[in-house]
């Protein structure tokens, strides 16, 4: 299968972030499409062409935005705005798409959303970026400010009638502010914690008003959509997860980056495009879409990097956050510190993730000191079992994947500690590691 670059064509051309460079390739072709549509039209066309969620979850694009109440407000019904919010705040361990994407054609999200709001009927929009990436929000800014200028924001757009206003909001830093309810509480000025749903954002969402939460690369995928039409998005990919995407590379490769490619790739052939593994070395393990998946191993290297094939074969295609360890790593030491990531973002609002995060990381430190026992195993995943599926919000379930799947395929690694009063990895305790530590 050969990569597709569609949003990553000219990453790699001077100045590609501008407006003037935007315009060269097209740049607000697919908005102009749509404003001679309806909005209805808009979403049909959205929804025909098969455009999944790219933030994790999958949900089909189109039909999230047919969410949103149509009827129109008259004298009788005033309604409540309209809003849409993009969701950059892209925290999830590995998970590098969406910063890139905004860094080398910010444009390409401004597009997208203006087509996005239109056909939501919504006259304001917000993006709620990382506050920590402080390049990212500059262009951000600057590609709305020419986009002001251009004509494309604002008062009348393209003497369509239609008017929108964007705003780009950054955020304080939170991982769990990537959970949509919680990025809308913080959004608020509140303290970012998910919301118990019902009510769900497009009934009850920003301000309580009918509100899309769309991740990045979602809305960034819109405007080819509009230029080129549904049967060319669908001529990339899948039946059921159709298009094209970023996957993110990075760990043991020789060539990390972003490598654009039809949906159902596999791990195989991107590492082909990457160069293999690093020199010297085989692969352990990998995550097919961040550290909150279900990890894999090399048995999966032809797994379809689709939503159905990943889920199939037993994790998530989440991010697309492709993380790449060789046989130098402790996997025991690897999921240590993702768990303690876990426990340091949990907001602390439901019990069972408060409580169960903070055990998980107590148990492993211990373990990952060559102290513990091989009953701890059994307690590890007795508190994954009590968190996954029973926390508030999904950062339960991505504290207990990697070790559920970890125990699973490299259980033999965790009695090594046992064994060796320490991590076997550890070059004063083995020479497994051949004088290379691991990372």
């Amino acid at each position: 299968m050969t990569l597709t670059p569609v949003l990553s064509s000219y990453w790699d051309e001077p100045r590609s972030w501008s407006l003037d460079t935007y315009e060269r390739h097209d740049g607000y072709r697919g908005l102009r499409t749509a404003l001679d549509m309806t909005p209805d039209a808009v979403i049909d066309t959205v929804k025909a062409s098969g455009l999944r969620g790219r933030g994790g979850a999958g949900f089909p694009t189109g039909t999230k935005w047919s969410f949103i109440p149509q009827d129109p407000p008259d004298a009788e019904r005033p309604g409540k705005p309209h809003y849409l919010v993009v969701n950059a705040d892209e925290s999830e361990p590995g998970t590098c798409k969406d910063m890139p994407l905004m860094l080398a054609t910010p444009h390409a999200l401004v597009e997208g959303v203006v087509i996005a709001a239109y056909a939501i009927r919504a006259h304001h929009a917000f993006i709620y970026v990382r506050g920590e990436v402080v390049p990212v929000l500059r262009r951000l800014q600057h590609a709305v400010a020419e986009a002001y200028a251009a004509g494309y924001l604002g008062r009348n757009i393209l003497g369509s009638g239609y008017d929108l206003d964007v705003v780009v909001h950054a955020g304080a830093g939170a991982y769990i502010c990537g959970e949509e309810t919680a990025l809308l509480d913080s959004l608020e000025g509140r303290r970012g914690q998910p919301r118990l749903r019902p009510p769900f954002p497009a009934v009850a969402g920003l301000y309580a008003s009918p509100t899309v939460v769309n991740n990045v690369e979602s809305i960034a995928s819109v405007p080819p959509i509009l230029a080129h039409g549904p049967d060319w998005f669908r001529s990339m990919g899948g039946e059921k997860s159709p298009g094209f995407t970023l996957y993110s590379l990075s760990g043991h490769v020789t060539r990390p980056g972003q490598y654009e490619a039809p949906l159902g790739i596999s791990l195989r052939e991107l590492l082909d495009y990457a160069g293999g593994i690093r020199a010297g070395h085989e692969l352990k393990f990998w995550t097919p879409g961040g550290s909150s998946t279900p990890i894999f191993t090399e048995e999966h290297l032809d797994v379809p990097l689709d939503y159905e094939g990943v889920a199939q074969a037993g994790s998530m295609l989440g991010t697309k956050a492709l993380q790449i360890f060789d046989e130098t790593t402790c996997v025991v030491r690897a999921v240590l510190r993702w768990t303690q990531f876990y426990a340091h973002e949990s907001c602390g609002k439901c019990t069972p993730c408060r409580e169960g995060t903070y055990w998980l990381v107590q148990v492993m430190e211990r373990m990952e000191a060559g102290e513990g026992t091989p009953a701890d195993l059994e307690t590890l995943l007795d508190i994954a079992d009590g968190i996954a599926g029973k926390s508030f919000c999904a950062l339960g379930d991505a504290a207990a994947s990697p070790i559920i799947s970890s125990l699973r395929y490299f259980r033999g690694e965790y009695l090594a500690h046992f064994d060796s009063g320490g991590c076997p990895f550890d070059p004063a305790l083995s020479a497994l590691t051949s004088g290379v530590g691991a990372p």
